[in-house]
């Protein structure tokens, strides 16, 4: 060991005694700061992390270990050293580790002058330390690789220009095999082997924050072979040609075809090993959960999860295929023999197909794609069946995967939230696995399963739907045992005794238009009626009878109870699903609540909260009297959970209007929420950090008023990052950030006031936040050139959403129970007034299961507010939905899926900052990495001429 460490000091002083090592390193600095800052432009992505430094690694790393290592054998052969290397009483193996060692401790010098980055990111945002420690220590181990291959490379030329393009050659190639513009010309099976066989696809996961075995291990076997290359073609040397030696060089070669074989083999073997693998992102994103695993726990029948994926397949698309598959492993060993996975290619097993087809609804997707020399269209299937009994749920490309276009135009496409996606499916599967004769057995409910078609006018395009709807309907009503009635109706045809305008006035259904540029119109809608509720069933022109079936079990199943929980929804106006319109926007957000959860329309009129309600949402309550206060007290008396979005102004937009306008929001919940321990101040909230958004501004040309529109820093828009998060909570500990958009501040109660409650602030302002007390929220630049608003004085953090749980006192208790001033219906033959009146207690504390979540703003899930957002290409609006929708997880308790979404939602994001400081930071590093590079030459380039010069002989000694 001690002569390997004096061969790798000689080559580390050779280096540093000229300017080859600084020149070297020097541009692998520039060249990845420049990707870093530019090319993956990272102030524009936003987010507080270094992959885009470790995705150019590998290419990187090729050009630097190729310049680092042409010279170690080239050179001792040119200046005929390498003939004394070779008489010397030292092993070859020693002088080929020495000069390993002394490569890949400059590969490690330069790594550490690029942990500027890490440093200075950490004080720009929450930085995740778990995949950078991981990336560094991946990037080594691929380095050891290329320096390897290097070393033998050299080892056969003794010309240094030779060897460099050689070592780039043949690195290049390796990592070219994983590429996606070689893999895109294979199918998925031949796509993957390639991944497995390329340097730089064998990277991504260690980008990503995973240390998997297998590409530790792929890395170290082409280091080991690559080396035992480079110690045999150095002792070839020493061989003579002649017949004496043939038998020895015979014997090497078979070695190094059975060592090759043996280091394929154990890469091979390990492919089948999913879970030896160390997760390094601070959530534990890429592994599955403990809350999964109890889930998988529960399983009494096998759990079949089925990849349908086609050897042919869009080439951003084909990466993503053993991500899933290595899931989908995981889940079968964590499901201890429940669990059955399997993968199948539609195209080339015809049953398959047909079963995917005819039973699941599942059909090839179109991708486009372009190549060099043309473009094409591809039909391949990306969907997961997940079915457990006669259960099923299928997971299609728009439910797995999320492309984001990047600041340099290219398109990255990754999964969305895998686990999630899967345990979601599951548990709904698992828990609605209960046939139809079950919930038909036990319903007292009369149903009706409705067609509304106007046969004569269809399209072709749907003229075969009516058939399949009707197959469906009548399938599941001869297994209903006469509780499920099917009607068709024809608003067209005068013997129905409806025509379209009753039609439009009972159902809420109108007519669609046959084409874009036509009159005519059609009705096509099939509904389910229970009792007085009617639940719209989706249709879709390619649809079969199998795919209807399961959107007629899965409405069956929605608006039965004990299968989802609901959450009774109340808006301005009332709200509907799918029947109508809200007078007030707020549709968006129910439609991401309508895939977890059964919702209802509540109406509070008559002074109660219907029981199948598990949590009250109220969307900007407003205009309520006592008895509808009364039903929302009593409702939480009772221990539920309420949740209440609602600020003191809302937007005023009537027909027509061209300006942004807020009025008072009169008749809320202010008083009660009061007695509860939180208030609604009557005031604003405006901060310096905030989300730029296009307003209309007016600006005076020559005399004439001109609205346009202006994307500027909007102080109403408040940017609740990381820093303003409550990190103990479910609720918001996990989400990037959010916007809260004309928020009113929430004042809480002293604690002494709080008995028998917990209070948790979920989100405050950042410190840099003030009041503002007037409804107008036009920006005046030409008088507040900064923000187009006056700033405030009383600087500080203000609290924007709050949790309560405990007891809670009602504000009835010592008030007048409005039931008793309300009119009360007379039975029939009686006068109303000696109507027998028989009223529940006035509950007047609350169960301790009782919960409130408060936040201080509901126009930041108004369809208008997002439909802006998405019109200018931001997505923040989806944190908001996200919270939303992790509120009510918490307030139902279901904290299992709220956790799972929590890990893989997790988006670390920059502090906002102003660009003459993102330059400074910019070059900052560029400085750090410059001062460390001369630092470190001129201290190896002193110790050189101060010492005396190593000779060969000291290695020997």
């Amino acid at each position: 060991m001690h002569q390997t460490l004096a061969v790798a000091k000689k080559e580390l002083k050779a280096y540093f005694g000229s300017p080859m090592a600084p020149i070297f390193i020097g541009a692998f600095l520039l060249a990845a700061l420049y990707s870093f800052f530019w090319l993956e432009t990272f102030f524009a992505r936003g987010l507080a992390d270094i992959r885009p430094l470790f995705r150019w690694m590998p290419l990187l790393m090729i050009f630097l270990t190729a310049a680092l290592t042409m010279r170690q054998w080239s050179e001792e052969q040119r200046m005929g050293t390498m003939e004394v290397l070779l008489t010397l009483p030292v092993r070859l193996g020693q002088l080929v580790a020495g000069k390993f060692l002394a490569v890949l401790a400059l590969i490690g010098l330069a790594l550490a002058f690029t942990l500027g980055l890490p440093l200075t990111v950490s004080l720009m945002g929450n930085l995740d330390w778990g995949p950078v420690v991981g990336g560094y220590l991946g990037v080594l181990f691929m380095a050891a690789a290329y320096i390897a291959i290097g070393l033998f490379v050299s080892s056969r030329t003794d010309n240094q220009i030779v060897a460099l393009l050689i070592t780039v050659l043949v690195c290049g190639f390796c990592y070219l095999l994983g590429s996606a513009g070689l893999t895109g010309f294979f199918g998925n099976q031949a796509g993957e082997v390639l991944r497995n066989l390329g340097t730089g696809s064998r990277f991504d996961n260690i980008e990503r924050g995973v240390i998997d075995l297998r590409d530790l291990v792929y890395y170290g076997s082409l280091t080991f072979f690559f080396l035992w290359l480079n110690t045999v073609s150095l002792e070839s040397k020493r061989w003579s040609q002649g017949a004496a030696t043939a038998s020895h060089r015979r014997q090497v070669k078979i070695a190094l075809v059975l060592v090759g074989a043996n280091l394929l083999a154990a890469n091979v073997w390990l492919n089948s090993v999913h879970t030896l693998r160390l997760d390094l992102t601070a959530d534990r994103r890429f592994s599955i959960s403990p809350v999964t695993r109890q889930l998988l726990g529960e399983l009494q029948e096998p759990l079949i999860l089925r990849g349908y994926f086609s050897e042919k397949t869009h080439p951003l698309l084909a990466p993503l295929v053993p991500q899933i598959r290595d899931m989908l492993k995981e889940y079968a060993v964590a499901g201890h023999g429940k669990v059955q996975v399997s993968f199948i290619d539609p195209r080339n097993d015809q049953a398959a197909e047909t079963e995917a087809n005819q039973l699941y609804n599942i059909k090839p997707v179109p991708f486009q794609v372009a190549g060099r020399y043309e473009a094409s269209v591809v039909n391949s299937y990306f969907n997961i069946l997940v079915k457990y009994g006669d259960q099923f749920v299928v997971l299609g490309f728009d439910d797995l995967v999320e492309a984001k276009q990047r600041p340099d135009g290219q398109m990255e496409v990754g999964l969305r939230n895998l686990e999630y996606d899967l345990t979601k499916s599951i548990k709904k599967v698992l828990y609605g696995f209960q046939g139809l004769d079950t919930i038909f057995a036990r319903t007292k409910t009369e149903l009706t399963l409705a067609t509304i078609v106007t046969p004569a006018t269809l399209p072709k395009a749907v003229a075969g739907l009516p058939a399949q709807i009707q197959e469906a309907a009548e399938a599941v009503a001869k297994e209903s045992g006469g509780k499920l009635k099917v009607v068709t109706i024809d608003p067209d045809d005068p013997a129905a005794g409806i025509n379209r305008e009753a039609v439009s006035q009972r159902f809420g259904v109108k007519p669609l238009r046959a084409s874009l540029l036509s009159d005519q119109t059609f009705y096509l809608a099939l509904l389910l009626k229970v009792g007085d509720r009617v639940e719209p069933i989706p249709l879709a022109a390619d649809m079969n009878a199998a795919a209807i079936r399961q959107e007629i079990e899965a409405a069956i199943k929605r608006t039965s109870s004990g299968f989802l929980k609901t959450v009774g929804i109340w808006t301005p106006g009332g709200a509907s699903f799918g029947i109508g319109q809200s007078r007030q926007q707020y549709q968006m957000f129910q439609q991401i609540l309508h895939d977890n959860y059964n919702l209802e329309s509540v109406d509070l009129t008559d002074g109660k909260v219907g029981t199948e309600v598990d949590v009250l949402l109220l969307v900007a309550p407003q205009q309520l009297n006592d008895l509808e206060r009364f039903a929302v007290d009593q409702y939480l008396m009772q221990g539920g959970s309420v949740v209440v979005l609602s600020g003191s102004y809302q937007l005023d937009l009537p027909p027509g209007a061209q300006t942004l306008n807020l009025k008072p929001v009169q008749g809320g919940l202010n008083d009660l929420l009061a007695t509860y321990g939180v208030a609604i101040d009557p005031t604003l909230v405006m901060d310096r950090q905030n989300e730029p958004f296009p307003v209309p501004v007016n600006r005076d040309i020559g005399g004439v008023t001109v609205q346009e529109i202006k994307h500027i820093a909007y102080p109403f828009f408040v940017d609740v990052r990381a820093s303003g998060m409550n990190p103990k909570s479910p609720i918001v500990a996990n989400l990037p950030a959010v916007t809260l958009n004309w928020p009113s501040p929430l004042l809480l109660a002293p604690k002494e006031k709080l008995a028998g409650r917990k209070a948790v602030v979920l989100l405050q302002s950042s410190p840099s936040a003030w009041l503002y007390r007037d409804a107008s929220i036009q920006p005046d630049f030409r008088r507040y050139p900064q923000y187009g608003f006056p700033v405030g004085t009383d600087v500080q953090r203000r609290t924007l959403a709050v949790a309560l749980t405990g007891t809670f006192p009602s504000y009835f208790a010592n008030r007048p129970d409005p039931r008793q001033n309300r009119p009360l219906p007379a039975k029939p033959g009686k006068d109303a007034a000696a109507a027998p009146v028989t009223l529940a207690p006035v509950i007047a504390k609350s169960a301790d299961s009782a919960r409130l979540v408060v936040v201080g703003s509901s126009e930041f899930i108004n369809d208008m507010v997002i439909s802006m957002a998405q019109a200018t290409g931001q997505e923040r609006f989806m944190n908001s939905l996200a919270l939303v929708q992790n509120i009510v997880d918490w307030s139902v308790e279901d904290d299992a899926l709220l956790a799972i979404r929590s890990r893989g939602s997790q988006t670390r994001l920059l502090y906002p900052m102003p660009r003459r400081e993102q330059a400074f930071w910019e070059w900052l590093n560029y400085a750090l990495a410059l001062a460390a590079l001369i630092g470190v030459s001129w201290y190896g380039f002193r110790r050189r001429h101060r010492e005396q010069p190593m000779q060969l002989d000291d290695v020997v000694s």
